[in-house]
């Protein structure tokens, strides 16, 4: 995992500066707070923050993850992968891999999210329905090793990942 303090970060309430305190008032479940309503819904309803793309490389990458030696976790991944392919038709969805290919330790395939409306469909579902598998799940912007470390997200264990690749591309090589 990339170290935290290597990075910036902008303050989360930029753009909500010199607003009037919210209230402390409780909401009926006697623990939650009551937000005053917002003149519109958030853009981040229809479209990922900046730096997350928009365009046709997907906003989000999810690999999920098995042991390509062992039988039983190819047999469910690949029953995964089908069932994606079924119920989720309108994301894109790579081959199954029974080896290790580029950062990935293990053997894996590929699913990329293109709007937050696919985002919250999916990634519910799988946590459901991923079984005993892993998935790394991580944005897509300019920063390929930060996505996959620093701004990524794991359900089940995590792996370690091979972050030479993303090295000798930031070194040119």
């Amino acid at each position: 995992m990339a170290d935290p303090s290597l990075y910036t970060y902008p303050s989360p309430l930029s753009g909500y500066e010199g607003l009037e305190p919210l209230p402390d008032e409780k909401a009926a479940d006697g623990k939650s707070f009551v937000n005053p309503p917002a003149a519109q819904k958030s853009e981040a309803y229809t479209s990922f923050a900046a730096p997350i793309t928009n365009g046709t490389r997907g906003g989000f990458d999810v690999h999920i993850y098995f042991l390509q030696s062992d039988t039983e976790e190819l047999s469910f991944a690949t029953a995964l992968w089908e069932r994606i392919r079924r119920e989720f038709p309108e994301l894109r969805i790579y081959k199954v891999w029974d080896k290790p290919i580029g950062p990935h330790p293990v053997g894996m395939f590929e699913v990329n999210i293109f709007t937050p409306e696919q985002f919250g469909a999916f990634i519910p579902w799988l946590v459901i329905n991923r079984g005993p598998l892993s998935a790394l799940i991580h944005p897509n912007t300019d920063e390929e090793e930060r996505d996959h470390t620093q701004r990524a997200t794991w359900m089940g264990a995590p792996l370690p990942l091979s972050l030479k690749l993303f090295k000798r591309r930031q070194a040119g090589a």
